[in-house]
């Protein structure tokens, strides 16, 4: 195995989602601003970055500043105060894109290390040599670098620091040197502002001779005259089909990158640093995606004949994405990397809240999503990985000690969660499991299309993964998906029961009235009593046990 261990290289959008990065497990993290990287969407004061990177290296981890912009005349005259503030903030590297950026800083603050973004499209082992004798410390490969192209880049390249990506959005340029956002939104996406004009939906047009545009209006009558397809010119015969429903066409959807199942074969050859995209996404993304890729990356490194990636991708479904994909890691893209047919990020689960204080006595949690009767809020721990589950059916609100039935995300409600509640819990290990900023969540409730879209994503994953076709089952799947998509329907279900006896989800949880009163769940008790808090009841053993009571 090699002695190269990686880093796991997070996204920071703000000051809280770096703290929650690092708290779960990231190694680093890149952060900019507006002033210093021209990431027009960054959260961060010239105070907040500093802070930031103290933060890092007060955790014994690092942090890298943005500055991967292509210069334009107008942006060389703010280089000079941009190298006195990095000065001031001692990052542990610089992100480069543009050669006559990283020639300005190179000369003028030698000391610095540079990084070449992605956004430089490195492809190749020669593009590497170049940027190495140049001076650069590390570079950051394109997502079209393929697994084989980048064995033989670490081959051939092994004294310069190499980074690729693992997870995120996938562009459907050369690594974002994209106009489509510049040319039809106005904002730029080599700025960090891209409007993602390739996911938007289009509709058929004809223009006629007499120069009049149409609706190309198809119909139960003649829809058996037409069928829409792609050909790309260097794959013939390989027809890619375009459907229009009443909200368009998606033609350049593609899914997130995850390169989860094939993360062993990036730890093997030692790619130094493996970055996940996001600093627009959720803080709840932030924490349980470092948490996903660290648990994954420390499981390598201690076993790595048994490493298995399904634990960890239970993790990352609950996170909302477009569908997973390897994307290039095999060399070419297949129709399993785009979504066709629906174009919305989606999970099971959601961000329930965030503890922001702790008391000697409860836990205060700042609440992100509406918390209705029968929740289960699954607290997720940034030190262990032992989950704890709580079902709740009123809410206490921190401020004003009122009981609520539901609470609103977005309100800014902070609730107050008592440590009484834990029934199962040592306080003390409860406490010491859950400081600030620990996050929760809870599952999610979907339309019949979303629930569709979520089965159809797991089965071209799966699809991928194995390398198999099974044109039948993935028919079926995408024709549910299309006519849910038609049918247009509003009413949306949990996957586990919320209130009542019937479809008890048997996790046993904390609080749980359902589970640890009713006669009919005795057994199931006795069993679940003897295993880890949390552990869940599989479907064969709660039917079981629940048609098997206990004799007395």
């Amino acid at each position: 195995m090699t002695e190269r261990r990686s880093e796991l290289l997070m996204p920071a959008g703000n000051l809280r989602k770096l703290k929650l990065a690092i708290l779960y497990g990231a190694d680093a993290v890149y952060l900019g601003t507006p002033d210093m990287s021209l990431r027009t969407k960054s959260e961060f004061s010239l105070e907040d970055v500093i802070e930031g990177v103290n933060f890092c290296h007060q955790h014994g981890r690092r942090a890298y500043l943005t500055l991967n912009l292509f210069s334009h005349n107008k942006d060389i005259p703010k280089l000079d105060e941009y190298i006195d503030t990095v000065r001031k903030v001692q990052p542990d590297g610089l992100i480069i894109a543009d050669p006559g950026v990283f020639q300005y800083v190179r000369e003028r603050a030698p000391e610095l290390p540079l990084h070449i973004s992605t956004q430089a499209n490195i492809c190749s082992w020669l593009s590497v040599k170049f940027w190495q004798e140049q001076g650069a410390e590390l570079v950051v490969l394109a997502r079209e670098v393929s697994y084989p192209e980048l064995v033989e880049i670490r081959e051939k390249c092994p004294d310069i620091k190499l980074e690729a990506f693992v997870h995120g959005a996938m562009c459907m340029t050369y690594s974002g040197r994209c106009l489509l956002s510049n040319f039809m939104a106005e904002r730029g996406a080599n700025q960090g502002n891209c409007a993602n004009s390739c996911r938007w939906n289009y509709t058929f047009r004809m223009r006629m001779k007499d120069g009049t545009v149409q609706d190309l209006n198809v119909t139960d009558e003649n829809a058996d005259m037409f069928e829409f397809l792609l050909e790309e010119g260097c794959r013939p015969g390989e027809l890619l089909p375009i459907e229009e429903d009443a909200r368009g066409s998606y033609i350049l959807n593609s899914k997130d990158l995850c390169i989860m199942p094939k993360l062993d074969e990036y730890l093997k050859i030692g790619v130094d640093s493996l970055k996940v995209e996001g600093r627009g996404k959720s803080e709840y993304y932030c924490a349980i995606v470092a948490r996903a890729y660290r648990m994954a990356i420390d499981d390598y490194y201690a076993d790595p004949e048994n490493w298995d990636p399904k634990p960890y991708m239970r993790e990352l479904e609950a996170v909302g994405n477009r569908g997973y994909t390897f994307a290039f890691h095999e060399g070419r893209l297949t129709n399993h990397a785009h979504n066709y047919e629906h174009t919305a990020s989606l999970a099971q689960w959601e961000y329930a809240g965030v503890v922001s204080e702790i008391t000697d006595d409860a836990f205060l949690v700042e609440v992100k999503n509406k918390l209705e009767p029968g929740e289960v809020l699954e607290f997720i721990s940034p030190i262990a990985r032992e989950t704890v589950l709580l079902r709740m059916y009123d809410f206490e609100d921190a401020t004003t000690g009122q009981k609520k039935d539901v609470v609103h995300g977005g309100t800014k409600t902070t609730i107050r969660v008592p440590f009484a509640l834990f029934d199962h819990e040592d306080l003390d290990k409860l406490r010491a499991r859950f400081p600030q900023y620990s996050v929760l969540r809870k599952e999610k409730a979907l339309t019949d299309e979303q629930w569709n879209r979520v089965r159809f994503d797991k089965l071209t994953q799966g699809l991928e993964i194995s390398g198999k076709q099974n044109p039948k089952a993935y028919e079926k799947r995408r024709d549910a998906l299309a006519e849910s998509i038609e049918a247009s329907g509003n009413e949306k279900r949990f996957k586990t029961n919320r209130i009542g006896t019937e479809g008890c989800c048997g996790k046993g949880c904390n609080g749980c009235m359902i589970f640890w009163q009713d006669d009919q769940y005795a057994r199931a008790r006795d069993v679940l009593l003897k295993r880890k808090q949390g552990e869940q009841l599989t479907r064969a053993e709660a039917n079981m046990l629940k048609e098997a009571p206990i004799l007395r």
